[in-house]
């Protein structure tokens, strides 16, 4: 019986100005760990940036790279064609456009090279019109805007999410928990307990495991009916529901759910309803270029004026407003990075 031939992917990670440094090190330091483990060079890895050029991530450190989008669409074809890229981005994604970019991935996976993302560079993918029709994973965060950006795409909150030849993940470490699929489908079980050993990760996440806390840890209740409703309310922002239509759902009266929200949460459900809408509207504002009318529709407002109004109550500023600082807010980060 012939001798099992080592495994050897070659990688390319793709950096986006802005990037996040936990995903992109967390997926390279998973893949290193592998080929300590295996005492050889199973998984190769290069970076990659539209010009050739460092990049800065999000926390300010330039990172060198080793080709730029020219050179790696010429290795398409030779020596050096990799077997995955992947797109590592981070904040700001909304802002990134480049149609060179897109056209190298579109021509990528059309030569069937897997393409992915880590954190949100699903947004890079969509743009490309790599995700049409197709599942994908990013972080929750920026799930909202990217939903309503891209309706043609299946998005969840997941950690990651394969699908054919296409494999995204939302960012932190949920990067590792991708990486340790692919390094399974290559090795098998053994070495992805080894690789867990070494980084101190007790155990492999399911893909579908939920990226946030759960409720009840990130509000710090107990109450199950409580956390039920909740989960109820942010199944239905769009749409809010009266609380005639919450209370039948649990299985309350009107007058036991008021009484549980003031125990619990301090204010009344109606209020409790209209902070998580808020909430999801001002994550539409920052990351989307949607127009404000559009995001009061999202959010189950009836009227941009409406919308206005409790917006100001709750941030002390407008929608607009919130919108104008948050551009001042980018551009003022740019020049501190240009200078």
């Amino acid at each position: 019986m012939s001798k099992q031939l080592p495994v050897k992917r070659t990688l390319v990670f793709f950096l986006v100005p802005n990037f996040t440094l936990l995903p992109f090190t967390a997926a390279v330091e998973t893949l290193r760990i592998a080929n300590r483990m295996l005492g050889y060079e199973a998984y190769a890895w290069r970076l990659c940036s539209t010009d050739g050029e460092k990049v800065h991530s999000s926390a300010g450190i330039a990172v060198e790279v080793n080709s730029s989008v020219a050179d790696e669409r010429k290795n398409l074809g030779g020596e050096n064609r990799p077997n995955m890229v992947l797109v590592c981005s981070g904040i700001e994604i909304e802002q990134y456009q480049n149609k060179t970019v897109n056209a190298w991935l579109r021509e990528t996976y059309n030569r069937g090279i897997a393409v992915g993302s880590l954190c949100t560079g699903a947004h890079v993918l969509a743009q490309a019109g790599l995700l049409n029709g197709k599942r994908c994973a990013i972080h929750w965060e920026n799930l909202p805007g990217f939903a309503e950006a891209f309706p043609q795409v299946d998005v969840y909150a997941d950690l990651y999410e394969v699908d054919s030849n296409l494999y995204t993940c939302a960012g932190g470490t949920a990067s590792l928990d991708m990486m340790l699929n692919l390094i399974g489908q290559d090795f098998g079980e053994n070495l992805v307990n080894r690789v867990c050993e070494q980084q101190l990760t007790d155990r492999v996440r399911n893909p579908h495991d939920r990226q946030r806390l759960p409720l009840r840890a990130r509000l710090g209740i107990q109450n199950t009916k409580v956390l039920s409703i909740i989960e109820f309310m942010e199944n239905n922002l769009a749409e809010p529901l009266s609380l005639v239509e919450i209370a039948d759902e649990a299985d309350l009266s009107r007058r036991q759910i008021e009484r549980l929200f003031r125990q619990e949460m301090g204010r009344s459900p109606a209020r409790y309803y209209l902070e998580i809408r808020l909430d999801r509207a001002r994550h539409l504002l920052v990351q989307s270029s949607m127009p404000v009318v559009e995001v009061a529709v999202a959010c189950g407002f009836v009227s941009a004026s409406h919308f206005s109004k409790c917006y100001r109550e709750v941030y002390n500023r407008s929608p607009q407003q919130e919108r104008a600082e948050r551009k001042l807010t980018i551009a003022s980060a740019r020049a501190v990075m240009a200078a």
